[in-house]
Formats: C-alpha cells, sequence, structure tokens
C-alpha cells in the first residue's frame, strides 16, 4: 500500500492566476482528493475469490484510509467520462428518502465498437430499456461496474425503517414483532439476510462478522451517520443535523497505514462473514448479480442514473470468440444462481413481487436455449420431411400465427419508442439473442448442471479486449477468427438449414405435383432464421479470405453427416438399403 496523494486539508485551497497556464484556477478549490495505491496480499493455498475477493479488500482499506460513506466501482478498462456524475449519484442517496437506497447504477457506454455494432456489444435494450424498466420496480440489477454504493449497504446491513416497509408478500409470510423499543439511531444498523435473524446493532458480534480489526469495526456506525440525508425538514426521518460534517478529521499515521494493511492480507477473511453476507459475495462467476440480489433481498432500493452525458465509458470485445466467452460467462453465472439459494423463489417478502420476477429471469434465461435449437431446426426438419410445421393451412392457425406476430412486433415498436433506441440497434440485439443462445447459453446450461451434479467447479476466460495485428485499423480484432468449440451449434444450425433448402427445393421441382405452398413456408422460416445469424457467419468469413481452414472442415463434416444421415433414414424411393441401388460398375 502506497499513499500517493496525502489527505487534502480542511480549509478550501483556491488557485491563483497566472496568464501562462492555460486554465484559469482562480477562485477555483485545488485541493487534490487522498489516493492510496492498494495491491492485495496473496499466498499458494488461498482462494482470493478474484473480483470479488479484491473489492472486499479495497472496502476494508478504503473504511481505515477515508472511510467515505460511498464508494465507486469501476472496472479497469473504464474511466470516468463525466464529473459531474458522483455527484448526481449522491443526490439520489442524501435526498428525502434517500437512506433506503443501496446503490446507484449508471448505464454502461462503450468506446471502440464497430459502426455496425456486428455482435450488439452496447446492449443497449438491456442498458435502455430493461435497466429503465426494472427502475421502476424495486431498482436495476447491479452490472458489476459504473455503480456508487452505500458503505453500510456493502457491510451486510438492512436498510432504514424496514419494519415500515415490509414489502408485498408479508401477508403471505408472517413475522414476529421483535425489539420494538429499539430507538431510530439504532433501527439503521441492522443485519440479516431474512426477518428471523434481525439483530440489532450490537458491535460486540461485529468482530465476527468483520474481523479483528478495531479501527475498522469503528468506522462503520461513522460512515452509516455520514450518509444519512440532512435533517432540515420535519418529514426527514433518521437524518443528520446541519453541520455534523464538518469536524475536522484526524490526520493519517503510520499506525493508521499497518492496519489498513493487515485488513487486506489473505488470512483476514478467516473465520469471519466476508463475502457470505458481507461485502461482495463469494461463489460466483457473476458475483455482481449476486451482490446487488443480497441487497434487494434485504429491503433496499436501487436507482438508475442516465446522465446527458455518459457518465462512464469503456471497452468491449468486438472478436466473435472473445464475445461468445463473455456471453458464456454471464450464463454461466445465471445458471449458478439458479441452483444456489439466491434464487430468486427463495428470496424474502422484502422484495417486490415483480422485482422477484425480474430476478428469477436472470437465472432462467439461459435454460432458453433448448427451445431456440428446437425452434432452429422445425424449419429443416420440414423441409427434409416434406412436410410443413402444421398439416393443413386453416384459417384458425394463420390467425393465430398473425396475432403472435402483430403482438411481437408491437412490443417490439413499444420498446423502440419508449427507450429511444434505434430499430437497428434492436435487430442487433434480436440477432445476437439466437446465437448466443444457440452456443453460449447451451454451454453454460451444460456446465451449470455438471457442477451442480458432478461437482465439477466452472473455468471461464477472462475476456480479452486487445486489438488486432494491424495496427493501422481500429477495428483489426474484428476480422479476428478465433475457433472455439462454442461456434459448432450455430454452424450446425446453419448447414442444416442451407441443405434442408436445397433438398426442398429439389424435390419439388422434380415431383409429380409441385407443393409450393409447403416449399415457400419451410424456405421462409429456415431463411429467417439463417438471417438471425448472419452477423455469425459474417464473423466466420473473415477478411480478405482469412477464413481458419477448420471452419471449412467442420463445415464439410457436418454437411456430410447430414446428407448420410438423411440417405440412411428416408432412402430413395424402389430400395430398402442404405445408400439406394448405386451399384459399383
Amino acid at each position: 500500500m502506497q499513499v500517493m496523494l496525502k489527505p487534502p486539508s480542511d480549509e478550501p485551497l483556491l488557485g491563483n492566476a497566472d496568464d501562462e497556464k492555460l486554465i484559469d484556477l482562480a477562485d477555483v478549490d485545488i485541493r487534490l482528493p487522498l489516493l492510496v495505491y492498494v495491491s492485495r496480499e496473496k499466498r499458494p493455498g488461498y482462494d482470493h475469490n478474484k473480483k470479488a475477493g479484491a473489492m472486499n479488500a479495497l472496502v476494508r482499506a478504503s473504511a481505515i484510509m477515508s472511510n467515505g460513506p460511498f464508494i465507486l466501482n469501476l472496472d479497469c478498462d473504464h474511466y470516468i467520462y463525466n464529473s459531474k456524475a458522483m455527484r448526481e449519484g449522491m443526490c439520489f442517496m442524501m435526498d428525502r428518502g434517500g437512506d433506503r437506497i443501496c446503490y446507484v447504477q449508471f448505464p454502461q457506454r462503450f468506446e471502440g465498437i464497430d459502426p455496425s455494432d456486428r455482435y450488439a456489444n452496447h446492449n443497449t435494450v438491456f442498458f435502455d430499456v430493461n435497466m429503465r424498466a426494472l427502475d421502476g420496480l424495486q431498482g436495476p440489477v447491479y452490472v458489476g461496474t459504473g455503480c456508487l454504493f452505500r458503505r453500510v449497504a456493502l457491510y451486510g446491513f438492512d436498510p432504514p425503517r424496514s419494519k415500515e416497509h415490509p414489502g408485498c408478500c408479508s401477508c403471505c409470510f408472517g413475522r414476529k414483532k421483535k425489539n420494538a423499543n429499539i430507538s431510530e439511531e439504532n433501527r439503521s444498523l441492522r443485519m440479516g439476510d431474512s426477518d428471523e435473524e434481525e439483530e440489532e446493532m450490537n458491535l460486540s458480534m461485529f468482530p465476527k462478522r468483520f474481523g479483528n480489526s478495531t479501527l475498522l469495526i469503528d468506522s462503520i456506525p461513522v460512515a452509516e451517520f455520514q450518509g444519512r440525508p440532512l435533517a432540515d425538514h420535519p418529514a426527514v426521518k433518521n437524518g443528520r443535523p446541519p453541520g455534523a460534517l464538518t469536524i475536522p478529521r484526524e490526520l493519517l499515521d503510520a499506525s493508521t497505514v499497518a492496519e489498513a494493511i493487515s485488513v487486506i492480507s489473505c488470512w483476514y477473511e478467516d473465520k469471519t462473514e466476508w463475502g457470505q453476507r458481507v461485502g461482495w459475495i463469494y461463489g460466483s462467476v457473476t458475483e455482481d448479480v449476486v451482490t446487488g440480489y443480497r441487497m434487494h433481498n434485504r429491503g433496499w432500493k436501487s436507482v438508475y442514473c442516465v446522465t446527458k452525458r455518459d457518465a462512464f465509458r469503456g471497452t468491449a470485445p468486438i472478436n466473435l470468440t472473445d464475445r461468445l466467452h463473455q456471453v458464456l460467462r454471464w450464463a454461466t453465472g445465471s445458471v449458478e444462481i439458479f441452483f444456489s439459494r439466491n434464487n430468486a423463489l427463495l428470496a424474502s417478502p422484502r422484495m417486490k413481487f415483480l422485482q422477484r420476477i425480474a430476478y428469477l429471469n436472470v437465472g432462467i434465461y439461459p435454460f432458453t436455449s433448448f427451445f431456440l435449437i428446437v425452434y432452429c431446426f422445425l424449419p429443416a426438419l420440414s423441409l427434409f420431411s416434406g412436410q410443413f410445421i402444421v398439416q393443413t393451412l386453416n384459417v384458425t392457425f394463420l390467425v393465430y400465427l398473425l396475432t403472435i406476430t402483430v403482438t411481437l412486433c408491437m412490443l417490439a415498436v413499444l420498446e423502440i419508442k419508449w427507450s429511444g433506441i434505434e430499430l437497428e440497434e434492436w435487430w442487433r440485439n434480436e440477432q445476437f439473442w439466437l446465437i448466443g443462445g444457440t452456443s453460449a447459453h447451451l454451454a453454460a446450461v451444460l456446465q451449470g448442471l455438471l457442477k451442480v451434479v458432478a461437482g465439477i467447479e466452472i473455468s471461464f476466460t477472462l475476456t480479452s479486449k486487445s486489438a488486432g495485428d494491424d495496427v493501422d485499423d481500429e477495428f483489426a480484432d474484428l476480422y479476428v477468427v478465433k475457433w472455439t468449440s462454442l461456434m459448432i451449434p450455430p454452424i450446425t444450425i446453419m448447414m442444416v438449414n442451407l441443405i434442408a433448402i436445397a433438398v426442398g427445393v429439389s424435390r419439388t421441382i422434380y415431383s409429380v405435383i409441385p407443393q409450393w405452398s409447403r416449399l415457400l413456408g419451410g424456405v421462409f422460416f429456415s431463411f429467417w432464421v439463417l438471417t438471425h445469424l448472419y452477423p455469425f457467419a459474417k464473423g466466420l468469413m473473415g477478411r480478405r479470405g482469412r477464413t481458419p481452414t477448420i471452419v471449412f472442415v467442420w463445415s464439410g463434416l457436418i454437411a456430410i453427416t447430414i446428407s448420410l444421415l438423411w440417405v440412411a433414414i428416408n432412402p430413395p424411393a424402389g430400395t430398402n438399403q442404405i445408400g439406394g441401388s448405386f451399384q459399383f460398375p
């Protein structure tokens, strides 16, 4: 640990007017905040819990060094693009009733994405539609970066006045009343993942939960008090009096720095609740979603803050393989959540019903890959067999199909109009949903089942965001083709549908009574599937004929296998043996 900048003075430090400087700093407070570089201890034999462990170490170290009531979390590939964003986020928490807000989530905005956004890296449907919709419930989910936290919420405490906001399911889940005479000051510091575990603030229990650091334990009530809204109105509950934060802070000394170093040692979390109920939660590759879920499960609310100027910006993988690995990691974490105690079906009564449905969708969406696979193969099966999906195109079926199509189109139009996203962005999201659903989501479900059934731990690849070899091309990495087994299912779907179209056209042309209606129906749906997979096919082609040989090998093998299987299943008329009546001369 190294202190790069010392804590600022208590009095404002104004700059001087200097004609030689480009910026006039006259009448500007030029004090710089405390800046500390932290590198946590790592030793063999200890599980360091990746990002979650690093964040918990930073929470403990910052509690001793500065103890700010709010914590900004940014990934290493993100930077602040709007210096006023933090102030806007703090306004939500310091406003009347804002003491029940655990974090303020900002949308992720990316740079370096190709103009066509081939693989939907901007995620505009998620950040501009889904997250805004969640803001009307109990709040958006935590996405791992660009988030301003309330420190006390990370410590695992319940929100203030939790008994006054029992949630929508309290009528179904009764609870006993305890500690009815707790003072308002202590009511804001409660701990417990469920109503039965609710306990008032008890400093004697803190070492078991937070470790044996006295400075860390003493900083907890201070951080809670500093984060309270200003009690400048009778309606403000649990507020702090005006002028309470003007007390000068103590200067840093060697003992304080030594204590901060001790709390980031690899053994400090032993026999504590860090990673279990305190701080970032361990045990999942998507620790961000689990951490936010635990806060909402205690009754906290969150806010989605969309600033006019982007708050933060970062980078995203534009390479197909890296993008698929990123989606695989997210989907794998969702499957882990579904099979864990963090499943929304097991949420406490404090979580609102619709918020529960939203978190349930987070754990269920990878399982839709099975239905997508069936959906993608059905048109090909129709063309191979010569039978349409339904036996007869009657009025009932056409009305049913038209109703579903119009309803889906209306929902899409409402999403686009309400959120303000472009039609192309929505279509890119639809395309990559099918690409990811038939590849990464399917693999995530299989990996999750292996972990639950056989106990095989899941290993994931960190997202690579490096550029390609061509330094003159900003988007050179877009055209780099790196083979991965995740590409096999989409390639199989494309080859099956292409061969099915050829088989269907040939059968119709050479048949005695051509059934053009059945052919057009099957070809339309097969073409619809191929249209969704177009970005994937374009990514396989690379640039300037640099398609890897393995892509052609797999495509040929799949095409030959499908053809032989179909000849074996449905041999030509007039023969009962595989391969028909062909004989060598």
